[in-house]
């Protein structure tokens, strides 16, 4: 595959211009593109056009969809040798005003392309996931099949680092089909990359952990090879209702099991919480509010969330349901005690 030689600009720049963007970042990438006068080729590429390649071809020549790392660089080629890119497999496109979609393309083996390029990066460890919540684009992006960078890859990209962190789904499941974990692959990584004597970060940010796969051996993993004494557990509901609705595979007494368990390894869990999901009735708010209070009280943290539809999810064309008055006034309470972190509420409304 030919290699891209590609340069960072702060605008766009005669020749081929490429973008990756996610929905928050659409209407400003459109934007951009729509008032550029510039004579490119503009191609996109990411989680949005992926999920909405046809409003994506609106402003855009190209849309790369789903994984570019064999996408990218032949459909580069193709174009620059002025050749056909109905060969391209993974792209959509317009001709007479029809959009073209050319099929998917296989999943890469990630031990094939480095995990970063001339900036460094979290190392990214695993890709897919197996679970498909509601709300989340991953498994339509990266595939259902989790696939994973073999340990000799990662460590030696991992020399590149001061300090190692990761980007996984699901930072303990390294190694597994994602639904089961295998701790001896998570050791087999982490005492490789301690013999690098350098600060091993693991499940924290921007990666975190299910709760269902925090464990005491896990745990003691994480404190004998790793610096973190944080630990980012996916949480999302106090609800059993709601959670079984976005389909998460856990219920909200795991998430309390997995906070007490980190405390007892002298770790602090941090949970992350999602408020406003379509189906929450105003009990279950309280509910995931309860929760909250309940290990914070214990000595964890909660990372807040205000639910925001995503394309290509099953949750893309809802609406969230309102946070009431009394939830977000004692969420704001709990933010001004130092005790919550986060976005609760939509964009534009106050507490």
């Amino acid at each position: 595959m030919p290699l891209i030689d590609a340069q960072l600009v702060d605008e766009p720049k005669e020749g081929i211009m490429l973008y990756s963007f996610a929905t928050a970042q659409a209407e400003e990438v459109y934007k951009e593109v729509s008032s550029s006068s510039v004579n490119s080729i503009f191609i996109g590429g990411g989680p949005h056009p992926s999920a909405k390649p046809r409003e994506a071809l609106e402003f855009f020549d190209y849309v790369v969809i789903g994984e570019g790392e064999e996408t990218l660089p032949r459909l580069i080629d193709v174009l620059q040798k002025g050749q056909d890119p109905s060969t391209v497999k993974g792209i959509a496109y317009k001709e007479n005003g029809q959009v073209i979609f050319t099929g998917y393309r296989p999943m890469v083996d990630l031990d094939s392309y480095p995990p970063f390029g001339r900036i460094l990066a979290p190392l990214e460890i695993s890709r897919g996931c197996p679970w498909k919540c509601a709300y989340c684009q991953t498994p339509n992006l990266c595939g259902r099949k989790m696939r994973h960078r073999s340990i000799a890859v990662i460590v030696k990209y991992a020399r590149h680092h001061k300090d190692i962190r990761f980007t996984s789904p699901n930072s303990l499941a390294y190694g597994s089909d994602g639904r089961a974990p295998r701790l001896d692959k998570v050791e087999s990584l982490l005492s490789a990359l301690s013999e690098l004597e350098k600060p091993v970060y693991f499940g924290t940010f921007p990666s975190e952990v299910r709760p269902e796969f925090v464990s005491d051996r896990a745990l003691e993993l994480i404190t004998r090879y790793c610096s973190n004494r944080v630990l980012n557990i996916g949480g999302q509901s106090g609800s059993q209702n709601v959670l079984k609705a976005i389909n998460r595979g856990h219920g909200p007494g795991q998430v309390e099991a997995a906070c007490l368990l980190c405390l007892d390894h002298g770790m602090t869990p941090l949970v992350d919480l999602i408020f406003g999901l379509p189906m929450e009735t105003a009990e279950d708010q309280l509910l995931t509010l309860d929760l909250a209070k309940s290990i914070i009280q214990r000595g964890a943290r909660v990372r807040a969330h205000h639910f925001t539809p995503l394309p290509g999810t099953p949750l893309a064309e809802t609406e969230p349901a309102p946070i009431s008055n009394f939830v977000a006034a004692e969420l704001g309470k709990l933010a001004l005690e130092g005790k919550i972190t986060g976005r609760w509420l939509a964009r534009g409304r106050t507490a």
